[in-house]
């Protein structure tokens, strides 16, 4: 049960920081104000934004569940997740918070807020391949390799892995 409460911490103050607090400074900064009325781009940006968000609250709620760990790289899952999200590609979380941060984009339709999705993305690369790979490897040996032979870092599967 504590597992799941310092998930819900982790993920409440990197949700808060990443998907709220960062994009309304930037768009504050831009001048972009919400639109008076709901319309094509709003409807478009709240589904590709529910979708990201759900995707990502389901990977933390599988660490926490099934890794027994959190998301946070100073408390991470005890047992290799590859369940859930994970059956499909390496790196859900990431893609998660990625469409949530999109679809913001479009419901403001702002570019700079489709950049800094963007550039989130370029940095998640970066953290998995300096950090997150060398660290599982280490962590789960050859169940993390053969994990990966089967599931692709960033591009989702047709198929779930068994």
């Amino acid at each position: 049960m504590f597992v799941i409460f310092r998930a819900i911490t982790y993920a409440t103050l990197f949700i808060g920081f990443l998907l709220i607090y960062l994009p309304a400074r930037l768009l504050a900064s831009a001048g972009i104000v919400r639109a008076s009325e709901i319309a094509a781009p709003q409807i478009a940006g709240m589904i590709v934004g529910s979708v990201g968000a759900a995707l990502a609250l389901g990977c933390i709620f599988t660490f926490a569940t099934i890794g027994k760990g959190t998301p946070a790289p100073f408390d991470p899952p005890r047992k290799l997740v590859i369940r859930g999200p994970y059956r499909f590609v390496r790196n859900p979380m990431y893609i998660g918070a990625a469409l949530a941060l999109a679809g913001a984009a479009l419901f403001y339709r702002s570019l700079p807020l489709l950049a800094c999705a963007g550039a989130f993305l370029v940095a998640c690369h970066l953290f998995v391949i300096s950090y997150e790979e060398p660290t599982l490897r280490r962590s789960f040996g050859a169940e993390y390799l053969a994990y990966c032979q089967r599931v692709s870092r960033w591009w989702p599967a047709l198929r779930a892995v068994q």
